[in-house]
């Protein structure tokens, strides 16, 4: 493995809390080294230590809060992963030279932000950003009952598990701010930076669209294609467990049909809460009879597999694992191919390098605009456009309603 993705990986882990509660060592056990070994690595490629990032990571967002909500300080510290109070006003004092308390007035002027039942919440892109197209490429794959996209592709809402309660999540654009509008209905204040992480990997909020639009200026055709589509995303996803079932559903059958089984699933082995539909959590789907899906035998006897390997922790859907580790971990279940398990680690652990270069309507698409009519010359030509090859796909399947 590189020290630049030993280094990615950390920084993922770290913006889900793994040293909210966890140590330096603990973090490097997760990813194969010495702590004193990943101290180096952050030194090297980010002038900084692992400490240093997490504390950062916390006051922004306990930042964030102060400023958009009216939390009072005790659930700012503690929602930010903070220990105490204490050590959140030391650290904030020692950055900002003033208390927390000094914003208080400037956050409960603010009407609108906060409610009985939620919180509205911005998460900040670098422009372009295509809202509406992937709110496009969500719309096709919303599971019936559990997800929501508006007509006019603007809105996005889906009923969310928040710590082990059902929550409400809606996510609109905001591009004169540049910026998402997060509404969260929950009660659960203390989950707000989780929901916060998921919501920026499923919007893929982190990417840089112009250093990206850049690396593909060698390529005349490709560049074109992405200059077409400024500030394409790769969608993530909200739940890795729901897409990893939604993309074996998706085997061999369209995305419609797909899209169809899965709100079938939902509706009959979900749950149901005040919130909305909860997909079912991976223990209920390893109980299921093969039998009850609308699908061949051995496509749900792997749904129903993979469960039982996710539960028993064979299969490792979070973003602690690897692309290489977790293709190998899904195709060792009977039904699950190589094109499924890419998918599945495109968007489940956000890799921007994965490219599915044996997919059919990529190739349809490469023969037309590339003039490339094989899997084997389309990943070749795929790397020149290392390490963004999950996005040149983006913009390669987007051409498939032009094709005739």
């Amino acid at each position: 493995m590189g020290t630049s993705t030993t280094v990615k990986r950390a920084l993922r882990l770290i913006s889900e809390g793994a040293l909210d509660s966890g140590s330096i060592q603990d973090l490097g056990d997760r990813l194969g080294v010495t702590r004193r070994h990943l101290s180096r690595l952050f030194s090297r490629h980010l002038g900084t230590s692992p400490k240093s990032v997490a504390q950062t990571r916390r006051l922004h967002f306990a930042k964030k809060l102060l400023d958009e909500t009216n939390l009072t300080i005790i659930e700012i510290a503690l929602s930010s992963g903070y220990r105490s109070v204490r050590r959140f006003n030391d650290h904030f004092k020692n950055v900002y030279g003033r208390a927390p308390n000094s914003l208080r007035k400037k956050a409960r002027d603010k009407s609108g932000k906060e409610t009985k039942s939620g919180f509205e919440l911005k998460l900040a892109y670098r422009p372009p950003f295509d809202f509406e197209g992937i709110l496009r490429f969500l719309a096709l794959r919303a599971i019936p009952g559990v997800e929501q996209v508006d007509d006019a592709h603007t809105r996005y809402s889906r009923t969310i598990q928040v710590g082990y309660q059902p929550g409400r999540l809606t996510v609109t654009d905001n591009s004169e701010h540049r910026c998402l509008q997060v509404y969260i209905e929950t009660d659960e204040a203390h989950q707000l930076m989780t929901v916060l992480e998921k919501v920026n990997r499923l919007f893929d909020l982190t990417a840089d669209p112009i250093e990206i639009m850049t690396s593909f200026k060698n390529d005349k055709i490709l560049s074109g294609l992405a200059q077409q589509n400024p500030g394409q995303r790769v969608p993530g996803c909200w739940d890795p467990f729901e897409l990893a079932v939604r993309a074996v559903v998706g085997q061999q059958i369209s995305v419609k049909g797909a899209t169809t089984v899965m709100g079938r699933i939902a509706k009959e082995h979900g749950t149901e809460t005040c919130m909305g539909l909860c997909f079912p959590l991976p223990v209920k789907l390893a109980r299921l009879d093969p039998g009850s899906l609308p699908m061949p035998r051995q496509r749900a006897m792997a749904i129903k597999d993979m469960s039982t390997a996710v539960i028993q922790g064979k299969i490792d859907l979070s973003t602690k694992n690897t692309t290489d580790n977790l293709q190998a971990q899904l195709t060792s279940i009977k039904g699950i191919g190589p094109w499924t398990a890419q998918y599945i680690a495109m968007r489940a652990l956000n890799d921007p390098d994965v490219f599915l270069h044996n997919d059919l309507v990529l190739l349809k698409v490469a023969k037309q605009k590339l003039k490339i009519d094989n899997d084997k010359a389309l990943l070749k030509r795929s790397y020149s456009w290392q390490p963004w090859r999950a996005y040149a796909g983006m913009h390669l399947w987007r051409q498939a309603s032009e094709l005739k």
